[in-house]
């Protein structure tokens, strides 16, 4: 069997070259470094399949136990005012 993981060779040239990077991003204008910041954010929301499961089977639950009555609710207006108020 193989082992797949990583060198800590590897992770070391990965901080060496985050750490480069790092300090470009710091020189760059507000409006670059905002674009990085989508384009970073775009590539690490990828769909995920078993995350996907799991949020649909919890809201499957919330939903039997809401229409069951076993869910404690609080209305919209009791929400609003919450936020309202302060």
């Amino acid at each position: 069997m193989f082992d797949v993981r990583p060198s800590e060779d590897y992770f070391l040239g990965m901080s060496s070259t985050a750490d480069q990077l790092e300090q470009e991003i710091k020189s760059l204008p507000d409006i670059e470094k905002l674009r990085l910041v989508d384009a970073i954010l775009a590539d690490l929301d990828r769909p995920d399949p078993e995350i996907d499961r799991v949020w649909a089977e919890e809201a499957r639950k919330r939903w039997y136990a809401y229409k069951s009555g076993r869910l404690q609710t609080v209305s919209y207006e009791e929400v609003m005012s919450k936020y309202r108020d302060q």
